[in-house]
This record gives C-alpha cells, sequence and structure tokens, in this order.
C-alpha cells in the first residue's frame, strides 16, 4: 500500500511539471497548465465541430440509412439472429416480429432540432479517437519512460472498446430494445396507439450507443488503476458479487426498456469484461512482484 502511495504521487508530481515533450525541461506555473489544457481542449472541440458539421451536411442520408436502420424490419440484426437461431436448431426463437413505428413530431422546431443531436452526438462517436489523444498528449508528460511502454498503443485500445462497445449497442442491443417496445401492448382495447417521438427514439439510441461504448472500456480502466496501484486482482475476485450486481443495475439503467431479454443482453458482456479485467489486472500484479523481486 505504500509503494502505491507513493506511485500516485510521483505521478502527480510530474503532471505538474508540463503537459508538452517542449515543457518538460522546466516546471509549469498553474497558469501555464491551465493554458496548455485550453489548448488541448479547443483542438479537441475544433475537431467534434468538424465532424458534427459533416454529419450535419449529409444529415438525410445518415437518418435514413443509420438512425432509422435499427427500427426497419429490413435491419441486418433481424436477418442473422434468425439464421443463427436456425443453425443452433431452436427454430425462431430468435428471430423477432417485423418493427414498424411510425415517429410523431409535436414541435415546430422537432426535425431540426434531432438533425442537430444527431450531428452533435456523432461528431463525438465519430471524434472519439482524436479527443482520447489529446487527453493522452496532456497525461504523457507525467508518465515515466517504463509507463509510457506500457501505456504504448492505448489509443488504439481505448478507441477499440469504445467502438466494439458502440456497435454492440448499435447492432445488437438497439435492436431488441425498439422491438421489445414496438410489441409491447398495454390492455386489450386497442385504445392506445404507438407513435413515440422521433426525439425520443434518437435519444434512446445515441443512449444505447455511448452507454455500451463507455461501459467497454471498463477493461482499460481497470488496467490503468491496477498501473497506478488503487486495485489488485485479489481484490477484484473478493468484491465479484458487489460487482455482479452494479453491472445489473448498469445495464437496467442502460437499456431504457424493462424488458429481462435486454438487460441480459447488456448484462453478459458486462460480466465478460469484468473477468477480462481480472486477468488484465492479475498480469499487472505478476510483473509489479517481479520487478520488486528484482529491485530487492
Amino acid at each position: 500500500m505504500a509503494t502505491a502511495t507513493s506511485e500516485r504521487k510521483l505521478f502527480f508530481k510530474r503532471l505538474r511539471k508540463g503537459t508538452d515533450a517542449e515543457t518538460e525541461q522546466g516546471e509549469m506555473t498553474f497558469m501555464d497548465h491551465l493554458e496548455a489544457l485550453r489548448w488541448h481542449i479547443m483542438r479537441s472541440v475544433i475537431v467534434w465541430l468538424a465532424a458534427a458539421i459533416t454529419i450535419f451536411v449529409f444529415i438525410d442520408w445518415i437518418y435514413d440509412n443509420v438512425i432509422l436502420a435499427p427500427s426497419s424490419e429490413n435491419f441486418v440484426t433481424y436477418g442473422a439472429l434468425c439464421r443463427f437461431g436456425h443453425w443452433l436448431g431452436v427454430g425462431d426463437s430468435l428471430c423477432m416480429p417485423p418493427v414498424k413505428i411510425k415517429f410523431l413530431v409535436t414541435e415546430v422546431n422537432g426535425t431540426f432540432t434531432s438533425a442537430i443531436n444527431i450531428a452533435m452526438v456523432g461528431g463525438v462517436i465519430v471524434g472519439f479517437p482524436y479527443i482520447f489523444y489529446e487527453l493522452w498528449r496532456f497525461i504523457k508528460p507525467a508518465l515515466s519512460a517504463k509507463e509510457k511502454k506500457y501505456a504504448r498503443g492505448s489509443i488504439f485500445w481505448v478507441s477499440l472498446c469504445f467502438f466494439a462497445g458502440a456497435a454492440f449497442g448499435y447492432y445488437l442491443l438497439a435492436p431488441f430494445t425498439f422491438n421489445f417496445l414496438a410489441t409491447f401492448t398495454l390492455g386489450k382495447s386497442g385504445a392506445i396507439q404507438y407513435q413515440p417521438s422521433v426525439n425520443d427514439y434518437i435519444d434512446s439510441l445515441t443512449n444505447l450507443i455511448l452507454g455500451c461504448g463507455i461501459a467497454f472500456e471498463l477493461p482499460i480502466l481497470a488496467y490503468v488503476l491496477a498501473k497506478i496501484g488503487l486495485i489488485t486482482a485479489s481484490f477484484l475476485k473478493k468484491y465479484s458479487k458487489y460487482a455482479f450486481v452494479i453491472i445489473l443495475l448498469v445495464a437496467a439503467i442502460i437499456t431504457p426498456s424493462p424488458d429481462m431479454t435486454s438487460q441480459i443482453i447488456v448484462a453478459l458482456p458486462l460480466l465478460l469484461l469484468y473477468w477480462i479485467s481480472i486477468l488484465l489486472v492479475s498480469r499487472v500484479d505478476k510483473q509489479k512482484a517481479k520487478e520488486e523481486k528484482e529491485w530487492s
């Protein structure tokens, strides 16, 4: 524990020395530190705005072929799951009924607001690798040569986990969610007509994509915390039952639909990612033990 505390103190001490390679020669003042952070944020915002504007220019194509795709009966996931169920020999149990949703716009600026939301969220998704790259440039000077070696390829792995989670939310979770919500009925009188607003649909879709993208960063977060010395593999194993409850709560938050199928679809990969995190942290623990043995 003393070693972990000293590592954290050393990290934050190095962080105060600068945020760019050019400033590593001397210690920066607090204002210099804020100025460097300001430029990192500005560059990230510029890239985000450029991606958002590009998406807005092609908003019609993106809305028809990307946003509305999970609610379409011809979406690739529906046919793939049905064929997979037949291959497993379970018949049509994985075949979902066609989804037919007619969206409602109740505000004068409803369609324009929807286009802006799509462009802003899409800009974050498209520009995520560069945004993380700027964050990495800000933190990098605080790392030692050995830590920089360990962190090599971090931009690739963080981006890969994010896009894998986003694809999981878009191609798998969204179809199940919208299929359940579109086919769920309340009462038998037929007095209720299901016609959600387009903004509700877009908000649900973006929450699924961003929520899954962030949730899939769990192994990266565990690796970083293990390197800093905040967690160990034995700690993760000891509190795995509590982690299981937290994962179920996260799955319930990510999925806007209350059906158990969608929540299980989210919970299973999160549990898998948790045990992958334990394996990564175990490797970090072994490496630290080896280094301490060689040092002694």
